[in-house]
């Protein structure tokens, strides 16, 4: 990145810090309860138990904020590394099947071992996130010649499509407290997640996360062709596996703890790249950024469109991120590599 590009897009992304701040504040004051700012800054400094809207703050919105930001800063940047590393615009964290990998994992956990809280059933979500990445990565590998990229998504999609049926038959055979526990999570509601929740997340983000940045600068020599970025002294095939890695960290954990949450990856890179310019270094905390700002709207957004009910995140951010990816899927075409 040249000087004024590198001084353009890191002004960008720490201008949006503050919009991030504002967002934090609306999560933390709104809701069925609308909680005055001076007693917001009471609850954090000086908590008083007795006071239910300290009360509310602190074990209710306190941990759905942090959950929101965390869960979409990570769907963010994993979907930034997957659009660099496939060089594919509509490509987001769910095609390497993690969504479906954590939901099948979601709903065993809770089928066989009858379990009913987030904080249990949140460690299948991320063990099944997990070895569907692996499987996709397996699957994706062309023979000879390391991991494709095209391969990926396909397998990706694939995998989906038989997790997904896998799902629907042991939710279809399995009581209806497996079916609530399953509505609650699939539709990617943040409320009653809880701290610990936020806090495993956040260890997510900060794993995967630092993982991605420390690869941005492959991933630009990446972006520009894999013969090229041969050319460069890039090595493409462990890019590949530590990309496939960090993506896999970062969206397992946020569909893990938040649910199977839709279009927050597509759309914060894109949001980024038009803001900030191709460069990774900037592109991904920008993505971060923005996926955090997004879910967090989405989730304040889903607590006024009809008090004194709610309407989960996940589906206000697929109802608003839903029109973007057809506008995206009708201007830009899979580039081969």
């Amino acid at each position: 990145m040249t000087g004024n590009g590198g001084r353009r897009g890191a002004g960008i992304w720490l201008a949006g810090l503050p919009v991030l701040f504002l967002l934090s504040l609306a999560s933390l004051a709104i809701g069925s309860r609308a909680v005055p700012l001076s007693e917001l800054w009471r609850a954090l400094t000086a908590f008083d138990p007795g006071n239910d809207l300290h009360l509310v703050l602190r074990e209710l919105r306190l941990p759905r904020t942090a959950l929101a930001l965390g869960a979409g800063a990570a769907l963010g940047l994993a979907g930034a590394v997957m659009q660099a590393v496939t060089r594919n615009p509509l490509a987001e964290p769910g095609l390497l099947g993690v969504n479906s990998g954590a939901a099948m994992a979601v709903v065993l956990g809770a089928s066989a071992f009858g379990l009913t809280q987030i904080t249990q059933y949140v460690w299948f979500g991320f063990v099944g996130a997990g070895l569907a990445g692996v499987a996709v990565f397996i699957l994706g590998r062309a023979h000879g010649s390391g991991t494709d990229p095209v391969r990926l998504v396909l397998a990706g999609a694939g995998l989906s499509v038989l997790l997904g049926a896998a799902t629907g038959f042991v939710i279809l055979n399995s009581g209806l407290d497996v079916l609530d526990i399953f509505r609650n999570w699939g539709s990617g509601t943040l409320e009653g997640r809880g701290m610990a929740v936020a806090l495993v997340m956040w260890a997510a983000l900060v794993l995967g996360g630092g993982l991605a940045l420390v690869l941005a600068r492959d991933l630009n020599a990446l972006s520009m062709g894999v013969e090229i970025g041969r050319a460069l002294g890039l090595r493409p095939g462990p890019v590949w596996a530590l990309s496939c890695l960090s993506v896999m960290i970062l969206a397992g954990a946020a569909t893990a703890s938040a649910g199977p949450i839709a279009f927050v990856g597509l759309v914060a890179p894109h949001l980024a790249r038009a803001l900030s310019g191709p460069d990774n270094r900037s592109l991904l905390p920008l993505s971060a950024i923005i996926g955090a700002g997004i879910l967090t709207a989405a989730d304040i957004l889903g607590r006024i469109v009809a008090p004194p009910a709610e309407l989960a995140a996940g589906i206000v951010a697929a109802i608003l991120g839903g029109p973007f990816f057809i506008h995206v899927a009708r201007r830009f075409r899979l580039v081969r590599l």
